[in-house]
């Protein structure tokens, strides 16, 4: 009952906060014209309001909470906003029926970026905003909540210990808690400012500069043209956006420590080797795509194939999901490189999803070390990581992620190819649900949506997304809480 009481209290804060951007929404609608999107978000907001003051207002704060109500907190919390998200896209209608806009909403919390739009433009400004809201909202929750996992040993408040993320992305944070949430916050919100700028200037009327710096930031994918960036056919807004999109694929303490360097950590983008080891792997996957592109006789001209190849490369590795191109027109060995793109994506500590380059670079080093055992079976050489030394249970740890993230896009492969899916677009489908990525192959792919899947198979997408956004293990420990107290 107190675990149910407290998770009753957080999801009242969350849903706040969730009425702060719908009215801001709204705000937007009365200002173009009083679109049509300006009742639904209006009645949306105050049914947000009075549901999170409701929460507030039957349950008391705690003073500690323990690990196991943490997990309970944010899963419910993150279910509670993907569920009232959806409520301004249900009033609104036309293609939003109940499972569209839940789809819509979990696709954009979880900064996935996959669609059931077949038309995107002729939604209106206010419920456009919104949707790309809910992205940013996403990449927000993200990094906040980790500031919130952070403490110091003189901290005896309990605070929600590993529930959203794991180990592995506190790697480069020190201080106290409550710096993390303002440093944090003024990387995530001074990137977002600083590409919405760059894109205005780069000829963006100022709502698709600041909409497309915010999906760009949160590395969603939401775009407000139904070509998503091809629409715009500029390089100048390509390459800035590639920039905020490798940004945002990198763990968000490093960018802070660049610019903010401190005594108590001297780590940095320039210094640290995991980003290197990912800007490294992006450049040989742009290449590799860039001169079998032109082998193929995809593109004429390496300007041409190498333009189209890094802006496709770096939005899929950081699992943003915009498009140029329609990559099902490439070549199997150019769909290989994005699969495995899809699959490993950015650096922990940022709003990416996927496996992680960390967990990969880790792994790899651990089974290296365990293939050395297999000559000198009493002696193990402990992985080293940005100076940091890894014991056999972390990494052992990582294994396991992997593993059971592989199994997943597998069981998930299983389902959409039993929903009639060939095996390229189910697997592709899976890995990109999975990890945030949005955009797969076939009917799902760059320039496709997933309109098409039946409403359990869009309702087996949102879990996907789930899964993967809080990275498995919290909605798994609160399944098997609940069922073991059964």
């Amino acid at each position: 009952m107190d675990i149910f009481k407290i998770t009753i209290r957080f999801v009242g804060f969350t849903l706040l906060g969730l009425f702060l951007l719908i009215a801001f929404s709204a705000l937007i609608a009365f200002v173009d014209h009083r679109d049509a999107s300006l009742f639904p978000l209006l009645i949306s907001s105050g049914v947000t309001l009075a549901a999170g003051l409701a929460c507030l207002l039957s349950t008391k704060a705690r003073q500690r909470i323990d690990r196991k109500a943490g997990y309970f907190i944010v899963t419910f919390c993150w279910l509670a906003a993907c569920l009232f998200g959806a409520l301004p896209f249900v009033l609104y209608g036309r293609e939003f029926t109940f499972v569209n806009a839940l789809f819509e909403s979990v696709s954009g919390f979880t900064t996935s970026g996959a669609s059931i739009l077949n038309d995107i433009e002729a939604v209106p400004k206010g419920l456009l905003f919104w949707r790309i809201a809910t992205a940013w909202i996403g990449g927000v929750g993200v990094v906040s909540l980790i500031s919130i996992v952070i403490s110091t040993r003189n901290d005896k408040q309990a605070q929600l210990a590993g529930m959203e993320l794991s180990s592995i992305a506190k790697e480069y944070y020190r201080g106290r808690r409550k710096q993390f949430v303002y440093r944090l916050l003024a990387v995530y919100v001074g990137l977002t400012l600083a590409s919405s700028i760059g894109l205005h200037l780069a000829g963006m009327t100022w709502f698709d500069a600041i909409t497309h710096a915010m999906s760009a930031c949160s590395t969603c994918g939401f775009s407000t043209k139904n070509l998503s960036i091809a629409a715009f056919d500029s390089e100048a807004i390509e390459a800035i956006l590639s920039v905020s999109m490798l940004l945002a694929g990198i763990n968000f303490s490093l960018i802070f420590a660049t610019f903010w360097p401190s005594v108590s950590n001297r780590k940095n983008l320039f210094n640290t080797k995991i980003v290197r080891v990912f800007l490294g792997a992006v450049l040989i996957g742009i290449l590799c795509m860039t001169l079998y592109l032109l082998w193929f006789g995809t593109y004429g001209t390496f300007r041409e194939a190498f333009r189209v190849a890094s802006f496709q490369m770096c939005s899929i590795s950081t699992t943003t999901g915009f498009a140029t191109a329609d990559t099902n027109l490439w070549p199997g060995f150019c769909k290989a490189i994005i699969l495995i793109g899809s699959l490993v994506c950015g650096c922990s500590g940022s709003t990416s999803g996927g496996i992680k380059i960390d967990r990969v670079w880790m792994a790899m080093k651990g089974s290296s070390e365990m293939f050395k055992t297999l000559m000198h079976p009493y002696k193990y050489g402990y992985v080293r990581m940005d100076g940091s030394t890894k014991t056999e249970g972390e990494v052992a740890s990582v294994m396991t992620f992997i593993m059971l993230y592989i199994l997943i896009v597998g069981l998930g492969m299983v389902v959409y190819t039993a929903g009639g899916m060939d095996f390229q677009t189910g697997l592709s489908a899976s890995i990109a649900c999975i990890g945030n990525v949005g955009p797969g192959f076939g009917e799902v792919g760059s320039m496709g949506n997933y309109a098409g899947l039946s409403d359990f198979m869009k309702l087996f997408s949102t879990v996907l997304m789930l899964f993967g956004r809080l990275e498995i293990y919290p909605i798994l420990i609160v399944i098997g809480s609940v069922f073991r107290k059964n």
